[in-house]
């Protein structure tokens, strides 16, 4: 199965900090599926590092006011085309991020609060009917 996977959790510095979220549970799946890493972040258009961005309802600001809804809708219709491209059959996304966060994502008050609500990505693939877990439900993908 190929399975489109966030980038940062493949161990690539993608992270707005520049960091990556290195999630050994996602990364062994690679010994059965094929998985595509993936950025929405950055194929919006934003750099890495970049200022922390939070979702508040449908816009997602940086901590220091700037708005980058934008580059959130264009990186969440970048990801479903490689999504479609390479024909996967699930995505595997960050959890509580305002892209790839999936049931559970920070308040946009940039407090460490969380709600419940969607990424822009995650939110476009629940969409679309694509199958979405976060790197907690690794398991259960066989």
């Amino acid at each position: 199965m190929r399975i489109l996977v966030s980038a940062c959790l493949l161990g690539i510095s993608c992270r707005y900090d520049g960091g990556s979220n290195p999630c050994e549970a996602v990364m062994a799946l690679a010994q059965k599926h094929t998985l595509i890493p993936f950025c929405p972040e950055i194929y919006g258009g934003l750099p890495t590092p970049r200022m922390p961005s939070e979702r508040s309802g449908a816009r997602v600001m940086m901590s220091n006011g700037i708005d980058v809804t934008k580059n959130y809708r264009r990186g969440a219709k970048e990801a479903l085309k490689v999504y479609r491209g390479f024909d996967c059959e699930c995505a595997i996304l960050k959890e509580k991020s305002p892209s790839c966060g999936s049931g559970i994502i920070y308040d946009g008050s940039f407090s460490g609060m969380l709600k419940s609500g969607y990424g822009i990505t995650a939110e476009l693939f629940k969409e679309e009917g694509i199958p979405v877990y976060g790197e907690s439900e690794a398991d259960k993908i066989v």
